[in-house]
């Protein structure tokens, strides 16, 4: 199979127009595609356009609407419709095991030889999801981070049902779109970057409820410190430029005993109802009336500015 036919996919159909969806679709205008739209919801239309409106001047920002029109999307409530012509789909239906079987049951017969179909599946198994076809052999696990327009990753998944050179062309398909990739190369529950953030979470959670520090400290503690490393490169890079010249090896050398203390302290938490109300308070004082919207603005600026420097950074190199 060749690679560049993924440079020549024009037209995407973006099924299910949530958030994810809605996020993903105006990704695909802003990269010049034609996007076909589906969803059965009441006045998807207008949700769909109003969020490519207000995603837009972000991507402009991004330099990631050169080629791009916002007007370039139809609407359908019918995804057998909706995946006609299209080469590439993006599946972001509720994450329901029969919703997306019975899916995927009513759109195979129409797919092109050639379509490739992404689930952004988040909880989902792939070999679960295979379930729906008769033919999983052009079917893969394309799993973005919310919103998909601003968060570059997605992770790509398939297995032995997966044909050759179809993991090889959507990765050259999101590539192109301005997506970053990572290969999965073993299912796991919740893939890899939801595993990071679930463990991460965990210990935060049992540092509150072990009254070490408060939500907002907790917080504090990681966007100020090691958030920040992270979103310049990740642990085990940075643990090999920890220990100098000597690199990863010196690192082990001098700091496992550490680490395993650490480790056998960490916490084991359920999020019960007791938890639920320390952290929902915990919120609150740290949003200190500032309402969700206000907050995600704040969010998104932040990563903005540090995606636009980032490329400034690395394309003078």
């Amino acid at each position: 199979m060749n690679n560049d036919a993924a440079n020549r996919f024009e037209t995407v159909a973006v099924l299910g127009a949530g958030v994810i969806g809605a996020s993903w679709t105006a990704l695909y205008l802003a990269a010049g595609l034609r996007v076909k739209v589906f969803d059965i919801t009441d006045n998807f239309e207008a949700r769909v356009d109003a969020y490519v409106s207000n995603a837009w001047p972000t991507l402009e920002q991004l330099g990631l609407t050169d080629s791009g029109d916002c007007r370039r999307a139809s609407f359908h409530n019918s995804a057998s419709d909706a995946v006609q012509d299209a080469d590439f789909i993006q599946e972001n239906v509720p994450e329901c095991i029969e919703t997306k079987l019975a899916l995927y049951r009513e759109i195979e017969t129409e797919l092109s030889a050639r379509s490739i179909v992404a689930s952004s599946a988040s909880g989902l198994m792939l070999k679960e999801l295979q379930r729906g076809w008769e033919d999983p052999s052009r079917f893969i696990l394309g799993h973005p981070f919310n919103p998909p327009h601003l968060i570059p990753l997605v992770e790509l998944l398939g297995n032995d049902h997966t044909a050759e050179g179809v993991l090889d062309m959507a990765e050259k398909f999101y590539e192109r779109v301005g997506k970053v990739t990572i290969r999965i190369k073993k299912e796991v529950p919740a893939h890899v970057a939801n595993r990071l953030q679930a463990a991460l979470w965990k210990e935060a959670i049992h540092l509150v409820r072990s009254e070490v520090a408060s939500v907002e400290d907790v917080d504090k503690a990681m966007w100020a410190g090691p958030g920040l490393r992270w979103a310049a490169m990740g642990p085990h890079m940075l643990f090999h430029l920890g220990a100098g010249s000597g690199g990863m090896r010196e690192f082990c050398s001098r700091y496992s005993d550490s680490f395993h203390r650490w480790w056998g302290t960490l916490g084991d938490v359920q999020i019960d109802q007791s938890t639920i109300e320390e952290l929902v308070k915990g919120i609150d004082d740290a949003a200190a009336g500032r309402n969700t919207d206000s907050l995600a603005d704040e969010r998104d600026a932040l990563i903005l500015e540090f995606l636009k420097s980032r490329k400034q950074l690395l394309s003078s190199q």
